[in-house]
């Protein structure tokens, strides 16, 4: 019997229909989808008045861990300190780089004058276990240590990411609440892949079926991650949902789509915020799969998401 699921959003269905998807992935697909070019970061910021660095910093095993730093050009020496987007990409943690998604957080160096810098983070299963938000936090750290350098506000960081990267940053910030360090004032976490169980109604809803992302491919991106560890021995840092506690927490703001596989765990983890005495935003959007407002920005649905997620900020930073 065939699973009842929501209905797309008919615009984003007719733009869908055009799109080679797929239900699984393993280890053959992914070499292949490896070799598809990387995001073209020269047209993202063609029209855009940006300094751009490049830099390495040491990860916790003495790994170089690559930051693209991106900031307004020709801004005042004498003007107040900017904000930081940290961004950490999507890719299920086995695919992507620095530059994918870029064009999201870019749109917030438009709008409020903010430093971006996006972080490279190993992949898996090359990596495994903690590898890649250790990544993520060691970038973020050096990024702090420096943020004069960078004339960036030590008290305005923000972390996001999509997909993977909002798992990540999700991670990231449980991380440093118990370390103490450093100061995030904000996590903005997009589809986020929060959960390695994949045993919610919205994962078993987008199993069996071709997908942007569907459960089977969510199953490979955990185990690629979590290679022989069993479910006992899964850092919370890694699977962010397992975590008891989530007190503490920055101001946070989640969204999702209806009809998507991370629907369920993104909803639940935004409940628990609550629960835990915290603020978050949810919006789930009506119709909406995974990624549908990075995949298509101009179709209405995805501008609106990525208004409201501005105006969110924007709220957040005046």
């Amino acid at each position: 019997m065939t699973m009842a699921r929501p209905a797309l959003d008919p615009e984003l269905r007719e733009l869908l229909a055009d799109m080679p998807l797929m239900s699984r992935l393993d280890r053959e697909t992914l070499a292949q989808l490896r070799q598809l070019p990387s995001t073209p970061v020269d047209s993202l910021l063609a029209h855009r008045k940006v300094d751009r660095r490049e830099i390495t910093v040491p990860a916790k095993d003495g790994a170089r861990i690559r930051l693209s730093v991106f900031s307004p050009a020709h801004v005042d020496s004498t003007a107040a300190a900017a904000p930081c987007i940290y961004w950490m990409h999507g890719g299920g943690m086995v695919m992507g780089d620095r530059f994918s998604q870029l064009d999201i957080p870019l749109e917030w160096l438009d709008e409020f004058g903010a430093v971006v810098v996006s972080v490279d983070y190993r992949l898996a299963p090359e990596a495994t276990g903690t590898t890649l938000v250790d990544d993520c936090y060691h970038g973020l750290l050096w990024i702090a240590e420096h943020a004069a350098e960078f004339g960036v506000d030590p008290t305005r960081i923000i972390v996001a990411g999509a997909s993977a990267g909002g798992g990540l940053a999700a991670g990231l910030t449980l991380l440093a609440r118990d370390l103490g360090t450093p100061a995030i004032a904000a996590q903005v976490l997009i589809c986020p892949m929060l959960d390695h169980r994949n045993r919610t109604t919205s994962s078993r809803q987008y199993s069996g079926v071709p997908g942007v992302w569907t459960g089977e491919m969510n199953a490979f991106g955990w185990q690629a991650v979590l290679g022989d560890l069993t479910d006992g021995e899964v850092p919370t840092y890694v699977s962010p949902t397992l975590a008891d506690d989530l007190s503490g927490l920055p101001t946070t703001y989640i969204d999702t789509g209806s009809a998507e596989v991370f629907r369920d765990e993104d909803t639940d983890y935004a409940t628990r915020i609550w629960a835990a005495g915290g603020q978050a935003e949810l919006h789930v959007w009506a119709g909406g799969f995974h990624g549908f407002d990075a995949l298509y920005p101009h179709a209405h649905l995805s501008a609106t998401a990525r208004r409201t997620r501005t105006d969110w900020l924007a709220r957040l930073l005046r």
